[in-house]
């Protein structure tokens, strides 16, 4: 998955308009980062790259590249 990709998927997780979202946003800034959110990511790593998202890996998560790093 390429950054673009990841980028759109984060955007389409936390329902934020395109290009609201830049690899350095703290997530903390983002009042769309919210439980509903972090369910929805844990289902898609699942899905999208057969890993299981931890709580405790969610809650270390400060930044956007943050989230795109363990996609990797």
């Amino acid at each position: 998955m390429e950054l673009k990709e990841k980028m759109e998927l984060l955007e389409e997780i936390m329902d934020v308009e395109e290009g609201t979202l830049a690899p350095e946003t703290k997530l903390a800034e983002v009042d769309e980062w919210d439980s509903l959110s972090k369910l929805a990511l844990m289902a898609e790593v699942k899905k999208r790259v057969n890993r299981r998202l931890s709580t405790e890996e969610i809650l270390n998560f400060k930044t956007v590249q943050d989230i795109i790093d363990y996609l990797q």
